[in-house]
């Protein structure tokens, strides 16, 4: 990630906007970064972040970015696990924007993309580490799963279960 990426967004204006072709080599910067500084990247990250648009666009999904100028701050994207059911997945900010409401409009835009497509339910997989996003994932209303409604995760990190109904 260039230095000019990793810089706050100052006075410019943050927006919204879903993928762009060209977005690629962004969401995979952006989430390499994250996954790297607390974790490592595992082979499903490595699937999804070398093609976003077969692993999540061509197959029902959305990513959403968090753009100030030219500067992309983060991104959050929406996977469909089935015909009414999607994932939130792939969510960053970069450090320099944490905790200015970036991560907070990303995520209202999925559950609102996930609303409009018919999503009755969203779900998403964390670790306990990431208290932030925690506390964001709750505050917009996602509860936490008990064990018995958890099924085993693709990751390894994975500890942390979340849903919330939109019907």
């Amino acid at each position: 990630m260039s230095k000019s990426e990793q810089e706050p967004a100052s006075d410019t204006e943050v927006c919204i906007r879903e993928f762009q072709p060209g977005d690629e080599a962004a969401f995979r910067s952006l989430n390499e970064e994250w996954i790297t500084r607390y974790f490592r990247l595992e082979p499903k990250d490595e699937k999804v972040l070398a093609d976003p648009q077969e692993t999540i666009l061509g197959a029902g999904g959305k990513i959403f970015f968090a753009i100030a100028g030219a500067r992309h701050l983060g991104c959050c994207a929406l996977l469909r696990t089935g015909e009414d059911e999607f994932e939130v997945a792939k969510m960053a900010v970069i450090p320099a924007s944490q905790g200015a409401g970036i991560g907070r409009k990303l995520l209202h835009a999925v559950i609102e993309a996930g609303r409009s497509a018919g999503a009755r339910s969203l779900y998403l997989e964390t670790n306990h580490t990431l208290k932030p996003a925690i506390r964001l994932y709750e505050s917009m209303g996602f509860k936490h799963l008990p064990s018995s409604q958890i099924t085993p995760s693709q990751y390894e990190r994975a500890d942390v279960y979340m849903k919330i109904n939109l019907v």
